[in-house]
């Protein structure tokens, strides 16, 4: 016979499993992986089970708070471990539909993975900010309360952010089929030696970074400049054979799973007024958990 504490903790699992895909995009947001945000949400909800919950009059918020106080936590630290990371440390690409709610433009940018990758750049308190405000609409005031702060100190913070942030996010929006395509024609043009059709689909500073974390052969700097680009990838596809390529949908956008030789990688693109300024391969195995390939 079940008791009243018992269908309280079930009404309690229950309400919190109807915020966690927010919770889990908000964690995401934050640390650019998925295995440390489950890691957060699930620390969140021993939280909410252990505290008397007849005083929070606003779940959301109170939970909001907890998982943004837990990734914040985890980031510090995190950074000094990215720090030492072997090559370039890149954000682990997620299937979109693990990421939580994308019902805004504002929450589709935000884990759109170049975003993500670029929110390296801010402080642990400026990510928080920017994420709070840009993704969830928090007022500087609850955005505040979460940091313990002022609303100025948040305002100026999201400035900041934003600031560092604009320079490298996307100014020309593709539909996915046109995202797709891209992606394809990149592909393309790369295995085909098409030097012409590489020049035409690169911007001229276009950067790639490859992110092997030491478990597989990658290129341990980012390759800078167009010439450049397009030598790496020649010399790879010279080199090493090419298995075949899919689409998949990885933060909110198109990407490509492919093999080379014999690797697993996931391949995801920036693009700056129709051309592709930024190349993102992931090939540590530990990154691709949360594809299904």
């Amino acid at each position: 016979m079940e008791t009243s504490e018992t269908a309280g903790e079930a009404a309690a699992t229950e309400r919190f499993e109807a915020y966690r895909p927010l919770l889990l995009g908000l964690a995401y947001r934050l640390l650019g992986s998925m295995w440390d945000a489950e890691d957060v949400v699930q620390d969140a909800y021993l939280r909410w089970t252990s505290t008397d919950r007849a005083d929070i009059r606003e779940p959301r918020a109170f939970l909001i708070t907890i998982v943004s106080r837990l990734a914040l936590d985890q980031l510090r630290s995190a950074r000094v471990t990215r720090e030492a990371y072997t090559g370039p440390w890149l954000p682990e690409p997620v299937a979109t539909e693990a990421l939580g709610p994308l019902d805004t433009a504002e929450l589709r940018d935000t884990v759109a993975y170049a975003t993500v990758h670029l929110m390296e750049r801010l402080s642990p308190p400026e990510r928080a900010v920017f994420v709070l405000r840009e993704a969830f609409e928090l007022p500087y005031d609850e955005i505040a309360r979460v940091l313990d702060t002022t609303p100025a100190n948040c305002r100026q913070m999201h400035h900041r952010a934003g600031r560092h942030l604009a320079s490298g996010r996307d100014k020309f929006t593709l539909s996915d089929s046109e995202h797709a395509e891209l992606l394809i024609r990149f592909l393309d043009a790369a295995q085909g030696g098409d030097l012409a059709g590489l020049t035409d689909l690169l911007t001229e500073d276009v950067v790639a970074w490859n992110d092997g974390g030491g478990k597989v052969r990658a290129a341990l700097r980012p390759i800078e400049g167009r010439e450049h680009v397009i030598a790496f990838m020649a010399g790879l596809v010279a080199r090493y054979p090419f298995g075949a390529a899919r689409v998949v949908d990885a933060n909110g956008a198109p990407a490509l799973a492919l093999t080379v030789d014999g690797v697993e990688q996931v391949v995801t693109v920036s693009v700056r007024e129709g051309r592709i300024d930024g190349v993102y391969a992931v090939l540590n195995p530990d990154k691709l958990g949360h594809m299904a390939l």
